[in-house]
């Protein structure tokens, strides 16, 4: 589990350090589920072949199919945590989405939605993983998984567009405006990280900072055409410790913050329309 970690999952392997043992491993657990559906959609088999296996996987999930590793540990953690099986359901309509011969995206809605459904339910599921209780905080922590997944989607829109995927248009202004949308998420997000347990809290203000700093390295490109021909973008190694460092300011910053009032509603009522965020926290 550790190689994958590393290998797919290279920011939170470096924030993962600040974990304990047990939290790491119910991460890596959850981490494995997310990775298992993602695999599953973008293999290189037919789409046919690859709708199949997501429905049989899917079946497999609802029928609590324990002799599936993968599956035993995901409802292990559903209920230890107490997760709601409505957030997990959000996860596979959002990775179905991309089983189409075509994907597109048309409006800010459909990609904030799409977005969650990603991405925000894993910061939700992360945050019962890590104990938070407060509801407010939860809506935070939908917030930093959107942010991540925008950021996700403004560095891979040429790996997108060869999958006949389309997030966001492929010019440089519209990569610019969805991190910009990102900047807001992350922004929100700060504050409802007080609300994880202090052991754990390292961890997630270091994969805040490393992941939203693959943001400034995207802007470094200036065009299109760099940006092309830039390859898969990525935080190297000096800069993640500069984050690290960084971000134990971020971690007393959070010490004098009396609690946490959340003022991201505009956004969330775009998703309302398609979920009850309520229902889920």
């Amino acid at each position: 589990m550790n190689a994958m970690l590393k290998k797919h999952a290279k920011s939170f392997y470096w924030a993962s350090f600040f974990l304990s043992k047990s939290v790491f491993d119910k991460c890596s657990s959850l981490y494995n589920f997310c990775r298992t559906l993602d695999d599953i959609v973008d293999d290189d088999n037919k789409l046919e072949v690859r709708r199949e296996n997501f429905l049989k996987f899917k079946k497999y999930f609802l029928n609590k199919d324990l002799k599936n590793p993968i599956i035993k540990e995901m409802w292990s953690i559903i209920d230890s945590e107490r997760i709601s099986k409505k957030v997990v359901m959000d996860l596979f309509d959002g990775v179905e989405t991309d089983l189409e011969e075509n994907v597109r995206i048309n409006s800010k809605k459909e990609l904030l939605v799409y977005s969650y459904r990603v991405a925000g339910t894993i910061g939700l599921m992360m945050s019962k993983i890590l104990k938070v209780n407060n509801k407010e905080a939860l809506k935070g922590a939908i917030d930093l998984g959107i942010a991540m997944q925008l950021t996700n989607i403004a560095r891979d829109v040429c790996e997108d567009k060869a999958r006949n995927r389309q997030y966001v248009k492929h010019d440089f202004s519209s990569i610019k405006e969805t991190i910009n949308d990102s900047k807001i998420f992350y922004d929100k997000s700060f504050t409802s990280i007080r609300s994880i347990p202090i052991k754990s809290r390292f961890s997630i203000i270091v994969a805040r900072r490393v992941y939203k700093k693959i943001n400034d390295y995207i802007l470094k490109k200036k065009s299109i055409e760099n940006y092309n021909n830039a390859g898969k973008i990525y935080v190297p190694i000096h800069q993640k410790i500069v984050q690290t460092f960084l971000s134990f300011f971020d971690f007393v910053t959070l010490l004098f913050v009396k609690e946490s009032n959340y003022d991201n509603h505009t956004r969330h009522n775009l998703l309302q329309n398609e979920v009850d965020i309520n229902e889920r926290i």
